[in-house]
């Protein structure tokens, strides 16, 4: 039960900080909680709502959001969401987890490269 709270609260920080919070909560119940990677990805969804209505309502609050640029981006990103989920009907779990864990080191990846630039400039 400590362990799923400490996951929640460092997934719900990271998240609300827009460095990727569901990454940890999804790596947590995929090798923590033995969760398959499509019930993960719905858990984590339902998880962040929450997450998102506090974040956007500070960072509104703090005049930082750019509605122009956020509001197209959002619109973009619910037509995505819904064919990703037509998608991952057809797909499957294993396929899923696959996809996920390469788009997760090609992104450390170029974590760890950008971070090198930025020490050379």
């Amino acid at each position: 039960m400590i362990w799923d709270l400490l996951a929640g609260f460092f997934s719900g920080a990271v998240g609300a900080m827009g460095l990727g919070g569901g990454a940890v909560l999804l790596i947590y119940l995929a090798l923590f909680k033995d969760t398959n990677q499509l019930k993960a990805q719905g858990m984590n969804l339902i998880f962040f709502i929450p997450v998102a209505i506090l974040s956007v309502g500070y960072y509104a609050f703090k005049k930082q959001i750019k509605w122009k640029v956020v509001l197209p981006l959002a619109a973009a990103g619910l037509a995505g969401a819904a064919a990703g989920v037509f998608l991952s009907g057809i797909i499957g779990n294993k396929i899923i987890a696959k996809i996920f864990g390469g788009l997760l080191i090609i992104m450390g990846a170029w974590q760890i490269i950008s971070a090198f630039k930025k020490k050379e400039d």
